[in-house]
């Protein structure tokens, strides 16, 4: 009997790529869910740092929808796709721009009850999201990408949760704020980090093609 040359290699590479398409279809409705959560908690709370997260939240899931698109594909297609979700981060941190900016103008106080538990859901949720997405990290820029949008919503939702609680400690709205300003550096950061390596990619696979 003849044997089938790469037969292995092919089967397990289709493996990983149904592997990588059920978690990205995981994430990816958890984060819809959370976004729709914090939304909804950020107006009741008047939290710009729920609405920070919320915003953080729908480009994620954007972002994984983007992945699922491109599991599969080659390298060029998966360095453009990253290189748009660089563009999504970086337009989450301008929206959070936008909201400081009308609460510098508009001052208020959140209700630190709401928005401390709507923080804490988040927060739990998007550890399940990173644990979930770290064996895979490595595997390609796809996955990469996708890996550091979660592990951005971990700081993210610590520094809300923090955020909630020094506001209940001081009764003013000042943390709030604090948090909601870190977190768009923190988008900054990101959006250059995945813009760069996209990039690196994309060239590569110019090189790579002649």
């Amino acid at each position: 009997m003849g044997e089938c040359c790469g037969c292995g290699k092919t089967l397990d590479v289709a493996a990983m790529q149904a592997r990588h398409r059920r978690v990205l279809w995981v994430v990816l409705l958890i984060n819809l869910a959370t976004f729709l959560m914090m939304v909804g908690a950020s107006w009741y709370s008047h939290s710009s740092s729920l609405l920070s997260g919320a915003l953080d939240n729908l480009g994620d899931a954007a972002t994984y929808l983007l992945s699922l698109l491109v599991v599969g594909a080659g390298v060029a297609a998966k360095a453009r796709v990253a290189l748009f979700k660089g563009v999504l981060i970086l337009a989450a941190a301008v929206a959070v721009a936008v909201q400081i900016g009308w609460r510098l103008a508009h001052p208020q106080v959140p209700l630190f009850e709401s928005m401390g538990l709507a923080a804490l859901l988040n927060l739990a949720a998007n550890g399940f999201c990173l644990w979930l997405l770290t064996p895979y990290r490595n595997d390609d820029v796809n996955l990469a990408s996708a890996w550091e949008c979660a592990r951005n919503d971990i700081f993210e939702g610590v520094s809300v949760v923090l955020a909630a609680g020094l506001v209940a400690l001081f009764g003013a709205g000042w943390p709030d704020l604090l948090v909601a300003i870190a977190l768009l550096v923190v988008f900054l950061r990101s959006a250059l980090r995945v813009l760069r390596i996209a990039m690196t990619e994309l060239r590569a696979s110019r090189i790579a093609s002649g």
